[in-house]
């Protein structure tokens, strides 16, 4: 069983979806949750629970994540599920949009590494998040699939360069977060559809699924610089 039992979780990301379920999973396990993203606001109002605290931090600002690390002090651990979009093909992508990719997901948690890894106990832990597209390339996830393979080598990476302090990655497949819901109803069930039929897991994922997978991450002790993949075995087939 995972335990988190007097131990603060940092968790950096949006109100809903896998942050949320992320929160309410160490929660459960008996942990303190610090949810910090841009909108603080909106953070705390997501949670009726003492011991879920909202912090304002931006992940493409090293000063707002210095001063979210030195209002914090110690943390025991940070997960990082932060990210910005960046789909399209290769005619449709500019630098901008990629560079913004870039900067939320690979160097914010750099950062995060940066000013919160001389805070953490020697037993304590960072995950970050990839995702399936850095293992299975797809038309329109170029951008993705190449932030989330650099997010996998930093990952490995950090988990040498800060040991003891264990870094592991989760990278998930296709999950049911609402992420979705942009593309309409109908075509959101065509989509799922496929990605079922095509999985050897014969179902699409659920943000709980991955929560379950982030807990397993901060307390195995003897898991590091891995890449954990729940994706059903998507990128299989």
């Amino acid at each position: 069983m995972s335990d988190l039992t007097g131990r603060t979780v940092l968790v950096v990301g949006r109100a809903g979806g896998i942050a949320r379920a992320i929160t309410l999973a160490v929660r459960e396990a008996g942990g303190q949750v610090v949810v910090a993203g841009r909108d603080p606001e909106a953070l705390a109002a997501a949670y009726d629970d003492p011991g879920v605290t909202a912090e304002q931090v931006d992940l493409t600002d090293e000063r707002s994540v210095a001063a979210l690390a030195g209002r914090l002090g110690r943390v025991d651990h940070v997960v990082s599920t932060a990210s910005a979009r960046a789909r399209g093909v290769v005619g449709e992508l500019d630098h901008d949009t990629v560079l913004a990719s870039f900067d939320v997901k690979v160097l914010g948690p750099i950062l995060l590494a940066k000013h919160f890894a001389p805070r953490l106990p020697a037993d304590g832990s960072f995950v970050l998040f990839s995702g399936s597209s850095a293992r299975k390339p797809t038309a329109g996830m170029l951008a993705v699939g190449a932030t989330n393979a650099a997010v996998d080598v930093v990952a490995r990476g950090l988990a040498v360069e800060l040991a003891p302090i264990r870094v592991n990655a989760i990278s998930p497949g296709t999950i049911d977060t609402g992420a979705y819901d942009g593309l309409g109803e109908q075509r959101k069930a065509e989509l799922f559809a496929a990605r079922r039929a095509g999985s050897p897991a014969r179902r699409i994922g659920t943000a709980a699924d991955v929560a379950e997978a982030v807990l397993f991450a901060l307390t195995s002790t003897f898991v590091t610089g891995q890449v954990l993949g729940v994706d059903g075995g998507e990128p299989l087939v």
